[in-house]
């Protein structure tokens, strides 16, 4: 068995991926080991190696993984559930089930959610971070037990992989986040795979009208495919506009930025109905700010929520979202337009930021 396993490595911002051999090693305490069989390509990633959501480089790239379990860890015991050779997607966040808001059934609120894992030692001695705990666009990962998840074997890799992140995040800030509900009326800003995951959890939750909003056209005829019932191509019309046409003048119950920056949000203010709920889903890049009339949000009522990783239950919600594929209720193979070997995981990500895909994946 060899001795080294091949990973993405970002050293400098803006520099291409690398592909590196890093040294491996084997699990200890309550770590799993994961052959990875499929990672996405995730704008969260970009801002990463872009050095726009942190500096720690060099970055061991990639967070949307599934595989096979590999090696359990000394401490995982048989009440984890997992077994080696057992298909299982990486869920970068888990409540601790210990803290304060733990204890008080508020999960959500964990500080300690989000996987932060030691630096990965790389071949020349320097400290590799992985990205959002996980680094796992390589052949192998290794995370704690609380964070991986059995999925069914059904599911294949390229799909799985979409419940790491993309599908929880939009799909929950829906559900969960917003509380969608049948009287609501939803706009959902930005079609991109997050997007469309709020746009399925909308339908799901069974909204009234569900308005997909995009600046590019190609994105939207999917958004109908996922539940909406009403599209707006922004860079054709004035999305403000429509959708007070579309919703009788009194603008949207739930609004969703699927994109994240002052742009969207100012859009996502814009089309606001009284006692709205506006959950900002996107991750804005450091430094972003947007200046609010305040007398305006104040008289406007309702809340300003932020959704992350969708606020799901993760041994709950992708069991759940993997179920509700294999049941032909949620189309996911609609968003891969690409699968890529590691080698070119640079050209997936190229790909991404030219709007050219929704969902890339490469199968390591």
């Amino acid at each position: 068995m060899t001795d080294t396993y091949r990973a993405a490595v970002v050293r400098r911002a803006h520099e291409p991926i690398a592909v590196e051999a890093v040294p491996l090693r084997e699990p200890v305490r309550d770590e799993i080991a994961i052959e990875v069989t499929a990672c996405g390509l995730c704008h969260s990633d970009v801002h990463f190696m872009h050095g726009t959501s942190g500096t720690d480089f060099p970055y061991v790239v990639g967070h949307e993984v599934t595989g096979r379990v590999a090696a359990l860890g000394p401490d995982v015991g048989a009440g984890a559930g997992i077994g080696i050779g057992d298909a299982v997607v990486v869920a970068p966040m888990v409540a601790c089930g210990r803290c304060r808001h733990c204890a008080a059934g508020h999960p959500a609120r964990c500080a300690a959610r989000l996987l932060r894992r030691p630096p990965i030692p790389l071949a020349d001695g320097a400290s590799g971070t992985p990205v959002l705990g996980v680094g796992g666009l390589a052949e192998r990962a290794i995370v704690p037990a609380a964070n991986v998840v059995p999925i069914d074997p059904r599911v294949p890799p390229e799909i799985a992989a979409l419940l790491g992140c993309g599908v929880p995040s939009g799909y929950g800030a829906a559900v969960h986040t917003a509380g969608t509900g049948p009287s609501d009326d939803v706009v959902v800003i930005g079609c991109g795979a997050v997007g469309l995951a709020a746009v399925a959890g909308a339908a799901a939750a069974g909204a009234a009208t569900i308005i997909a909003v995009d600046v590019q056209a190609g994105k939207l005829e999917p958004a109908t495919a996922f539940g909406a019932t009403h599209t707006v191509d922004a860079g054709a019309a004035d999305p403000v506009e429509a959708v007070r046409r579309i919703t009788g003048g009194r603008g949207a119950d739930v609004v969703l930025d699927a994109v994240g920056g002052p742009r969207t949000l100012g859009l996502a203010l814009g089309v606001r109905a009284v006692g709205s709920r506006l959950v900002v889903v996107g991750a804005p890049k450091v430094g972003d700010t947007l200046e609010l009339g305040l007398r305006e949000l104040f008289l406007t009522g309702g809340s300003l929520r932020v959704s992350i990783w969708g606020d799901c239950d993760a041994r709950r919600d992708l069991p759940m979202l993997a179920a509700r594929y294999l049941a032909g209720e949620l189309p996911l193979e609609r968003y891969l337009t690409g699968t890529y070997g590691l080698a070119d995981a640079q050209r997936g990500f190229d790909e991404l930021l030219a709007g050219r895909a929704l969902r890339s994946v490469v199968t390591p």
